[in-house]
């Protein structure tokens, strides 16, 4: 039997949304396109783009899977628990198994973001979405202080934090928009940064979401996870590997990878690329990258020993 394919590709051009069916008049100016979920594969993801036209709502509604979001336009507002917060582009935040929450659109411009399930919703039998039939989001809405714990479920990825230049002296008691910890620390190594956004320190426990960004000669060698991810890609463009086949990544482009793909990135432009990532399940203690080079090696070292 042959092997089931592990990857999954659509390119930005590709992607056309289109309104939900079956919700009748829950909903009022919502497209949206579900990119990673059952339909590719996948068990562990459902990440959709979103578009809230002028005036647009979505009601008041709840999961039994766990979500997050991504604002890329506009300046949605997202109640929670009865709370309204307008958002921004590079905003995100979690939206945890059960919590109700409704969105709503400015009356003059569109909203999109990125939204992410875990596990994958269904495809049939029990639903994975409950209508409360409380009111739909307001309008009166505060901007989410990220510094306060009673937001901590949202988080704001601020000019400059993925520049490692910029983390080398120190900031005023009030300057950051988070607590500075090992937790929030920019992560990086092979040209490359990393900078979580949804993890468990916001009250996650399915899924992460981070920023990737890779410099000018930046390379993930060959390498597969037990776990699955998704790659939306946000500026410059990238070269990809999975299980053998290579392909270019642009913006838009969507990459996902099953448990055991193998796969790789080498940036070989002269200008840095970044995309939204997300994993689910979120990673082990240990043991959650396997490369391919590591074991190899070993393989080299007992041929060496074996034929002696």
């Amino acid at each position: 039997m042959a092997d089931q394919r592990l990857f999954h590709v659509q390119k930005a051009d590709e992607i056309e949304l289109a309104p939900p069916t079956g919700l009748g008049d829950r909903v009022s100016g919502l497209r949206r396109r579900t990119l990673v979920g059952r339909h590719v594969g996948s068990v562990h993801t459902g990440f959709a783009l979103c578009a809230l036209a002028a005036g647009g709502r979505v009601d008041t509604h709840l999961h039994s899977t766990e979500q997050s979001f991504y604002v890329l336009s506009g300046t949605p507002v997202v109640t929670i628990d009865g709370h309204a917060y307008r958002l921004a582009p590079y905003e995100c935040g979690l939206l945890p198994v059960g919590v109700p929450h409704a969105w709503a659109s400015d009356a003059d411009a569109e909203a999109t973001w990125l939204e992410m399930n875990a596990p994958a919703p269904r495809l049939s039998g029990p639903p994975d979405t409950f209508w409360t039939g409380e009111p739909p989001a307001g309008t009166d809405a505060t901007t989410p202080d990220i510094r306060d714990p009673r937001t901590r479920t949202f988080f704001r990825l601020g000019s400059g934090e993925m520049e490692v230049d910029n983390l080398k002296i120190g900031a005023a008691v009030d300057a950051p928009t988070v607590s500075a910890s090992m937790a929030t620390a920019l992560l990086t190594y092979s040209g490359i940064a990393v900078k979580m956004l949804v993890d468990s320190r916001l009250g996650a426990v399915l899924h992460t979401m981070f920023m990737v960004e890779y410099q000018p000669g930046g390379v993930a060698q060959p390498h597969d996870h037990p776990l699955e991810e998704t790659y939306h890609m946000l500026e410059g463009e990238v070269d990809a590997m999975a299980d053998g086949d290579a392909f270019t990544l642009r913006p838009g482009d969507i990459f996902w990878t099953g448990v055991g793909c193998i796969h790789a990135f080498y940036n070989t432009s002269q200008s840095r690329v970044r995309w939204l990532e997300t994993q689910s399940p979120q990673p082990p203690a240990n043991h959650s990258y396997r490369f391919n080079r590591d074991w190899d090696y070993l393989a080299d070292q007992l041929d060496r020993r074996n034929s002696r």
